[in-house]
C-alpha cells in the first residue's frame, strides 16, 4: 500500500476545484485533496461529461499540489481514453507531484454518476482491468496510488457484478477500490463492504447518503478513504448567489460586508504578505 494511505486508519479528503479551495481544505485539517472532475468542469462552466481535457485537469491538480502539503488524489474519470491514455495520464500526473489517480469503469464519454437520468454505461470488465494494469505499470513509484472506481451499483448492475469487478481490478494491481452509489441509503455500499473479500481497502463517497458518518465508516473495518467530493463547491455557489442577489436588491455593495471575509483574509490565503527569505527575494529580482 502506498505510504500516504497508510498514515491513518481512515483518511478524510475534500473535493476541490482550484488551488484556493485546496488551501482552505488544508487549513481546515483534512487529510488529502480530491481534485474533483465535477468541480473542475464546473469551474469551466461545462457539464462533468468528458468535455474538459486531460491537460486542463492536470493543470488544475498541479496548481493545487503547488500550494498545499497535503496529498492530491486526482479524479481522472475514465482515463481519457483506452489503456494507453490512462498510462500516459499516470506519467504526467505523477511527474506533477500528484499522489494518485482514480479511474472509473464507465465507457467514454462518461456522465456524472449522480446526474438524474444520466447515461451510465459501463466499460467491459476485462477492458477496464487492462486499463488499471497499464496505469500500475506506468507509475515510477509505488507511492503513487491507483484507485479503481466501480460503477456497477450506479448503473444498476447489482452487488454481485460489483464484487466481481472489484476482484478483477484488485488482480490487475489497483491499490484501492472506490465503490460508488447513487442511492440515498448507505445500505448497498455497506453490503458491498461486508461482502468484500479482497485484500485492498475501499473508498467511499457519501454525497447522497450523508447518514453514513465517519464513526460508522470506521466500524465497517475495510474503508481507508472517505471523500466529501463536492460540498465546498455547492456551498460556494450558494454563498455567491446570496451575495449577488443582495447587491442587486440593495443597488450597491453597502449592505454586503456580513456576506464576505475581509479583503485581508484573501491576502492571507494567498500569502501576499509573507516575507521572502533573502535567497527568495534575490531570485525574484533576477526574474
Amino acid at each position: 500500500m502506498t505510504s500516504w494511505i497508510s498514515r491513518k486508519d481512515l483518511l478524510v479528503g475534500m473535493g476541490a476545484r482550484d488551488a484556493l479551495e485546496a488551501k482552505l481544505i488544508e487549513e481546515a485539517g483534512f487529510d488529502f485533496i480530491w481534485s474533483s472532475s465535477l468541480g473542475i468542469s464546473a469551474a469551466y462552466g461545462v457539464p462533468d461529461a468528458s468535455l474538459v481535457s486531460m491537460n486542463q485537469y492536470l493543470q488544475a491538480a498541479r496548481a493545487m499540489r503547488e500550494q498545499v502539503d497535503l496529498p492530491v488524489l486526482a479524479d481522472c474519470d475514465t482515463g481519457y481514453g483506452n489503456e494507453r491514455n490512462a498510462a500516459y495520464a499516470v506519467k504526467l500526473f505523477e511527474e506533477a507531484g500528484i499522489a494518485g489517480a482514480c479511474f472509473e469503469d464507465k465507457s467514454f464519454p462518461k456522465e456524472n454518476s449522480l446526474l438524474p437520468d444520466g447515461r451510465q454505461n459501463l466499460e467491459e470488465m476485462t477492458e477496464f482491468a487492462r486499463k488499471i494494469e497499464a496505469a500500475v505499470e506506468a507509475r515510477k513509484s509505488s507511492d503513487f496510488a491507483v484507485v479503481a472506481r466501480i460503477e456497477a451499483l450506479v448503473a444498476g448492475w447489482g452487488l454481485e457484478e460489483a464484487i466481481k469487478r472489484g476482484r478483477a481490478y484488485e488482480e490487475a494491481g489497483a491499490d484501492l477500490l472506490l465503490i460508488h452509489s447513487r442511492s440515498s441509503s448507505p445500505d448497498e455500499v455497506v453490503a458491498f463492504a461486508q461482502a468484500w473479500d479482497g485484500t485492498i481497502p475501499l473508498v467511499l463517497v457519501p454525497t447522497v447518503y450523508p447518514t453514513l458518518t465517519e464513526k460508522k465508516i470506521r466500524a465497517l473495518g475495510k474503508v481507508r478513504l472517505v471523500i466529501y467530493a463536492n460540498q465546498a463547491l455547492r456551498a460556494a455557489v450558494r454563498a455567491q448567489q446570496e451575495l449577488l442577489s443582495e447587491i442587486r436588491r440593495a443597488g450597491g455593495i453597502h449592505t454586503v460586508d456580513a456576506f464576505m471575509v475581509p479583503l485581508n483574509r484573501i491576502f492571507e490565503i494567498q500569502g501576499a504578505q509573507r516575507k521572502l527569505s533573502p535567497r527568495g527575494a534575490r531570485a525574484c529580482r533576477l526574474a
